[in-house]
């Protein structure tokens, strides 16, 4: 009963079921003379043997014999009547039993069905809708970007050409439009004029289309477009792009910023005004062995150590901390700290790495990118490389398969600092990872991640850390909708702004308990203007200030639900 009404009014609103109901009633019609033709005959015949029925009788064992119940109370004694019975029997199969069921499904429930699923899967967004995110493709870097829109409260769509996988990903909680990327008056529907942002993560070729074809209805809107070859850059920009992102090339700067080797100095992460936040490696240092409060890291440099990376593994830190080789320490403070930290500490860097290579393992877009970063760093670096065709130059290259022992050997695997894998294979990576550390427990492991769900697993296989291309991707994506200059440079940390919650407004951050709640640390205090790194944890928090926080992507969404 509670789909009656939208049936009914399914039918009043389509021409096309106003003609199927027509012709419904002419098969009906046919039916019902029928039933009355072998009504008639019945009598006759039952006349004919010496029995005398009622007319209801009659249209009562017509319809017992066409429905097939034939419950056997009348029956006929001659050849003819049973002849007549077969006949009658024949017809109701055919025509109740098979024409009228399809008839019905092919001309009402079937069109009522697809109605209703067009309803679940529309193509055009309320009028009144705004400042949404346009999203173009369903991909890894767009479902991650997706559920970071849903943690922060911001409206989206995403827009499907195919109804069928429309359906499947509004039942799995997204919300999405029905059209094609593009037609002009998709984007007409989806509200383009009110729309925060467009976000387009197909083939380059696809995105100058999608470009073009929002630049002729919106000349304001911004457009975010990623790029896979290097030469589709200014062509995206020519097209109308706000903003061109080449992900592999981000991939290959985040993982040789985390390699050790150069001058090392310490990684910067973000900056807030006057506020730097870093992360510098304790592998080689004297640091190595020592408790957070022996390190006198806040004493010597007015440096804030928030928080202490451990394989993968971000934990937030209190005196008894332990310094180990494979930490990495996060750290908070001026330009003017971070300099004086670093004028001490990447001495023993350079000491540790600049003699012996840093393996590449993969020499496509995202190892040539770590490359030319190295070349410019003049770190030592070899690529282990199977494709010949892939090759630039043989000075840095040796060929053949990682997996191989005699080709790592021909690499100085035992004297190699770090190793970075590059392939976009996961299963491959894990792999070699596991390789790698089984014959190398000292040594550093960065690898690239293609999906979310193998980080974990890469790290468990012995990755000291994991770049994931999806994650990567959509946090690049809504800092550029959110204008916050953040750069993810490891799985899982974030750095964020947040006005401060009113629940927390006259509370210092000793009683805010904001650390052992959600895990999550306040680097600085943003209040008329002023910044003010390393607060005071006796200072009261102001209202409107604003909070400088860094955290994983768990914290951050429980301070998000707190505000």
């Amino acid at each position: 009963m509670k789909f009656l009404p939208s049936i009914i009014s399914y039918f009043a609103r389509h021409q096309s079921v106003k003609r199927n109901f027509r012709l419904l009633s002419r098969f009906i019609l046919v039916l019902l003379l029928l039933i009355a033709l072998y009504s008639v005959l019945f009598h006759s015949i039952m006349a004919f043997e010496g029995k005398s029925y009622s007319w209801i009788t009659g249209i009562y064992w017509t319809l017992t014999v066409m429905t097939t119940l034939g419950f056997g109370d009348i029956t006929f004694h001659t050849d003819l009547g049973r002849l007549f019975s077969i006949m009658v029997l024949l017809t109701g199969v055919i025509y109740l039993l098979t024409l009228l069921p399809f008839t019905f499904i092919k001309f009402f429930y079937a069109p009522w069905m697809e109605e209703e699923a067009k309803n679940r899967a529309p193509r055009e967004l309320p009028p009144e809708t705004a400042d949404h995110v346009i999203v173009t493709a369903y991909d890894q870097v767009t479902s991650a970007l997706i559920e970071k829109l849903k943690s922060h409260g911001l409206e989206y769509v995403l827009i499907v050409d195919d109804l069928k996988r429309a359906l499947e990903l509004y039942d799995s909680g997204i919300r999405v439009a029905v059209g094609d990327i593009d037609d002009p008056e998709t984007y007409r529907k989806v509200r383009i004029e009110r729309a925060a942002l467009v976000v387009a993560t197909n083939a380059d070729e696809i995105n100058t289309n999608i470009a073009f074809t929002v630049r002729e209805l919106n000349e304001r809107v911004p457009i975010i477009t990623t790029a896979d070859s290097p030469h589709s850059e200014d062509i995206l920009y020519m097209a109308g792009s706000t903003k061109v992102i080449k992900l592999h090339d981000m991939l290959g700067r985040s993982l040789a910023a985390w390699t050790v080797g150069g001058d090392c100095r310490s990684t910067v992460i973000s900056r807030f005004d006057e506020l730097i936040i870093a992360e510098s490696s304790a592998y080689g240092t004297p640091l190595v062995g020592k408790r957070l409060a022996e390190s006198r890291i806040r004493e010597e440099f007015g440096l804030s150590v928030v928080g202490i990376w451990e394989r993968g593994h971000f934990t937030t830190v209190n005196p008894q901390s332990l310094i180990e080789a494979n930490s990495v320490l996060v750290l908070a403070g001026s330009k003017k700290n971070m300099d004086a930290f670093d004028d001490v500490y990447s001495f023993y860097h350079v000491c540790r790495t600049s003699a012996n290579p840093v393996l590449i393992l993969g020499g496509g877009r995202v190892g040539q990118t770590i490359s030319e970063l190295f070349k410019e760093r003049n770190i030592e670096y070899l690529i282990i490389e199977k494709n010949p065709r892939r090759v630039q130059e043989q000075e840095h290259y040796v060929f053949g398969d990682a997996a191989d022992i005699r080709t790592l050997q021909k690499a100085w695997i035992e004297n190699a600092p770090a190793a970075l894998l590059t392939t976009h294979d996961d299963a491959t990576n894990i792999y070699l990872t596991k390789y790698l550390r089984s014959l190398r427990p000292d040594m550093r492991i960065l690898s690239r991640a293609n999906l979310e769900r193998n980080v974990s697993t890469l790290h468990r296989a012995g990755a000291d850390f994991v770049m994931s291309y999806p994650t990567l991707g959509a946090t690049a994506i809504f800092n550029f909708l959110r204008n916050e200059d953040i750069i993810m440079l490891a799985e899982g940390l974030n750095v964020f702004r947040l006005k401060a919650p009113k629940a927390l407004v006259g509370k210092n951050l000793a009683q805010s308990r904001i650390r052992e709640l959600t895990g999550c640390s306040v680097v600085a205090i943003k209040a008329e203007g002023a910044m003010k790194i390393n607060p005071d944890p006796g200072e009261p928090i102001r209202e409107n200030s604003e909070l400088v926080i860094i955290g994983d992507i768990e914290g951050e969404k429980k301070l998000i639900q707190w505000r």
